[in-house]
């Protein structure tokens, strides 16, 4: 989190971007883990498509969308299908 020095400005970073990514590119979005650190954050992203194609251009255009966002800093990311579990 770039430009980051407390929890308060973390906390609305994060709010800022998860308003972003609800507004703009419909998915649900929810901060799962570190929110006692004002160091960094944990996001989670969950959509639905009715093919997977589709689902994957969604998940990429968030992906982009958070890259570029001010003041966040991907450090990793994973995508998992439902699918893979049946």
């Amino acid at each position: 989190m770039r430009g980051v020095g407390s929890l308060k400005e973390k906390r609305r970073l994060v709010s800022s971007l998860i308003t972003h990514l609800d507004s703009k590119m419909h998915v649900g979005v929810a901060e799962v883990d570190h929110q006692d650190k004002w160091q960094r954050a944990a996001v989670g992203v969950a959509a639905v498509a009715p093919q997977a194609g589709q689902l994957d251009r969604v998940l990429v255009a968030v992906r982009k969308a958070v890259e570029s966002h001010p003041g966040v800093e991907v450090l990793d990311y994973s995508i998992w299908h439902m699918e893979n579990e049946q």
